[in-house]
């Protein structure tokens, strides 16, 4: 089932952007904007509600997670999606999105089956594709297709052999949301066709104007097959706390019990002081309203800075850029030795299918940094590239 041979895998991505860059010196002081880690401020009172559970460091965490952060889960999709979820058979707690990204995939897409991905796209799809022997369908999502898969160029013979679709709205990298009509399509073609969409929807709480329709509520809204959406959710980008390893997944109950099976097995439960912590975290919108404010003038300040770029698209939601340039490679050297500023190539996010990467023109840009630090580093890069 795993790959035969382990130099298979795609070089991941940070390995690759030291490779390129680290051989050589900072142009500047330097301003770190590759990796999408955030560093706003999370809620001062994450540390004492974590002091408060250290006990359970002495016993075995309850694997599924404990009622109850399976009841602030609930909640919290009540709040924003209009959804009720049976929190005992349709909830299951992670150590991140990415273990449920990767064990989703083990779990409920066979071997020999197709696996549909947005290209460019998290490596993570793709390699837990590769690991049960699934075929990996790289769906170009550009500018053209307002970087989103085109549903309308998709083969209705590999629908046919899909087990899963991938879709990350809002997206990473290019910050795109699908919209209510496009989930609906979606959805549509999952029943047409027998197959699961995989929603990474770990940056839906990171928007600009109205909140991003998500797959759980386009499901009921529709009624639907539950089982038809396997939705993921991390604290990571909402809350600020990638380094507490903690989100969930959703779905219908028999997708549930099966990825439940697995980690019975192969995963390691989220440990029990961070599961007493997340449930006080997912009951709280006002720190993701705080944090949502400072993104957006973020992206105000970066709309200013790049008015006369005409290539310039500001998105819609997440915390990236995603900004054109010739040689992507060559514009993140560039940056790095002349001034000191690390972007992400976007080739490292893309996959060649069809003798194009729909990445290798694009560089990404993270706007986490304080917003005195954002601007300048916005600043650097519009005068390095495009003037």
């Amino acid at each position: 089932m795993f790959p035969t041979r382990f130099d298979a895998l795609p070089i991941a991505t940070w390995p690759r952007l030291r490779s390129l860059l680290d051989g050589h010196s900072p142009g500047g002081d330097v301003i770190n904007m590759a990796i999408g880690e955030p560093k706003h401020k999370f809620p001062d009172w994450v540390g004492p509600t974590l002091n408060e559970a250290l006990s359970g460091f002495n016993s075995y965490p309850e694997n599924n997670g404990t009622l109850k952060l399976r009841s602030a889960i609930g909640d919290f999709l009540n709040r924003r999606y209009g959804v009720s979820i049976a929190i005992d058979t349709e909830i299951m707690v992670l150590n991140g999105t990415r273990e449920g990204l990767f064990n989703a995939v083990v779990a409920l897409c066979p071997s020999g089956s197709k696996v549909l991905i947005p290209n460019p796209f998290y490596q993570v799809y793709t390699v837990a594709a590769m690991t049960v022997g699934a075929e990996s369908i790289y769906l170009p999502a550009t500018l053209e297709t307002g970087f989103l898969p085109d549903l309308d160029l998709l083969d209705p013979g590999d629908l046919d052999q899909t087990s899963a679709f991938f879709l990350c709205s809002p997206s990473n990298p290019q910050g795109a949301v699908a919209s209510l009509s496009y989930w609906q399509r979606l959805i549509a073609l999952a029943e047409k066709h027998d197959f699961k969409i995989f929603a990474d929807e770990c940056y839906s709480e990171i928007y600009r104007n109205a909140p991003p329709p998500g797959a759980l509520e386009v499901v009921a809204q529709m009624g639907a097959d539950p089982e038809r959406v396997v939705a993921f959710h991390s604290l990571s980008k909402r809350s600020n706390l990638p380094g507490l390893r903690s989100g969930f997944v959703v779905s219908g109950p028999k997708n549930i019990a099966r990825i439940k099976q697995l980690r019975a097995y192969a995963g390691c439960p989220v440990a029990g002081p961070i599961q007493h912590v997340s449930a006080k975290i997912w009951a709280d919108d006002e720190h993701v309203s705080v944090s949502r404010k400072l993104y957006c003038g973020k992206f105000e300040a970066a709309d200013r800075i790049f008015a006369e770029i005409n290539a310039y698209k500001s998105p819609e939601a997440g915390f990236f850029l995603w900004l054109p340039v010739e040689n992507d490679e060559n514009a993140a050297l560039k940056l790095w030795t002349e001034k000191g500023v690390r972007v992400l190539p976007g080739t490292y996010l893309g996959q060649v299918a069809n003798e194009q990467n729909p990445g290798s023109c694009y560089v990404r840009v993270a706007l986490v940094a304080p917003i005195e630090e954002t601007q300048r580093g916005l600043s650097i890069i519009r005068d390095c590239l495009y003037k």
